[in-house]
């Protein structure tokens, strides 16, 4: 059977309603617990995520059988952290919104290696978002730490929004929730 065409233009409100169901009940207590990124370069990675997004390393996991780790980071205060490994594993898959990077043994020494960003074809993937207080003023920031930018805050239409990549190339939209409101 033939795919319908699709207009190319906005859904209508009424659409948009008609799509979306009701969460069955089933599903109560699922939460958008992490996305995944491979990265060539942990220690590349983890800099940018930690030192420049101020993220916190909440767990590391290792699988040398399938020569592969996995790094899970998030927005967590130092202190909320468990120390205790168990306990600090069941706690990292309760925080919502972490990023898992993972890494591929060996991809940091490749010089042919490289990830797909999703924003050139075929497109797909597009980013992560992160609420900052003043885009602004982390923007500043960015820049003096030399973060590669797609797109500063006052470029383009969309005005109080930012992009930028990280070491490989994904890309990263800052935005702060009183400047959504104005764009919307």
């Amino acid at each position: 059977m033939a795919a319908a065409a699709v207009a190319p233009h906005a859904l209508s409100e009424e659409q948009v309603l008609a799509a979306c169901g009701q969460p069955d009940p089933s599903t109560k207590g699922f939460v958008m617990q992490q996305t995944m990124m491979r990265v060539k370069d942990p220690v590349k990675s983890l800099d940018f995520y930690t030192r420049i997004l101020g993220m916190r390393l909440l767990q590391k996991f290792d699988f040398p059988e399938m020569k592969f780790s996995l790094f899970f980071l998030g927005f967590e205060e130092a202190e909320a952290i468990p120390a205790e490994r168990k306990e600090r594993v069941q706690w990292t898959f309760t925080r919502p919104a972490t990023i898992e990077l993972t890494h591929n043994w060996g991809t940091e020494s490749d010089d042919a290696q490289a990830y797909h960003n999703g924003n050139t074809e075929p497109r797909g993937f597009g980013h992560i978002g992160i609420s900052v207080p003043d885009v602004y003023a982390a923007c500043k920031r960015f820049e003096e730490l030399g973060v590669k930018f797609v797109k500063k805050p006052d470029d383009g239409k969309m005005k109080g929004l930012a992009f930028i990549q990280d070491p490989d190339g994904y890309w990263i939209e800052v935005l702060s929730p009183n400047g959504m409101v104005t764009i919307t």
